[in-house]
């Protein structure tokens, strides 16, 4: 059984921008999360991107643009000798009301029943608190924040929840070392 580690994009790999990723060229790697990708996908680890990206709803970015997005990221993280599986997104807006906009399990879910994916066996890396409770909500094994993008803001409001992250990472590099330390 192969253990999956599902990655939020924006504030994760990528750095993130309050008007929204739109275009290929806005897409940078945050330092090293590229390697930290090719650090899980030779530990023997699926990598799959599971993104809330309501910019499609918000008819800022076509999916076609989405798409090319995701391709250099793809491309990127291959560069460096790491793989993503499979990438999952949600285009709607919040208001919508969809089952698969984080901190909803939908994403996870879709990718379960895609690869036969045994949550409990997985482990979630995000920035946000709606992260964190949708590997909540997915009975993810493992969930662990970055700092990065939205991390710090995250741990407070988590905090405030009464919830505590498995982990605590600088970074995503941080975060596939402890990853493999932990489910190897």
């Amino acid at each position: 059984m192969r253990y999956t580690v599902f990655l939020d994009r924006d504030g994760v790999i990528n750095q993130d921008s309050p008007n929204y990723i739109k275009e290929p060229s806005e897409f940078h790697f945050i330092a090293g999360s590229d390697r930290a990708v090719a650090l899980l996908t030779r530990a023997g680890f699926d990598v799959i991107v599971i993104t809330n990206q309501s910019a499609v709803g918000r008819k800022m970015v076509t999916p076609e643009v989405l798409e090319a997005i995701f391709d250099k990221m793809k491309q990127g993280v291959e560069k460096c000798g790491g793989r993503i599986r499979d990438i999952f997104y949600c285009p709607h807006t919040p208001n919508e009301g969809c089952s698969c906009r984080k901190p909803e399990p939908g994403l996870i879910f879709q990718a379960k029943d895609r690869y036969g994916i045994d949550p409990a066996l997985s482990c979630m890396v995000g920035d946000s608190a709606k992260d964190m409770m949708c590997a909540e909500n997915a009975g993810c094994g493992l969930n662990v924040l970055v700092r990065t993008g939205n991390g710090e803001a995250a741990l407070k409001e988590l905090e405030e929840k009464g919830f505590t992250p498995d982990y605590v990472a600088d970074d995503l590099m941080d975060a596939a070392s402890w990853i493999c330390e932990q489910m190897l």
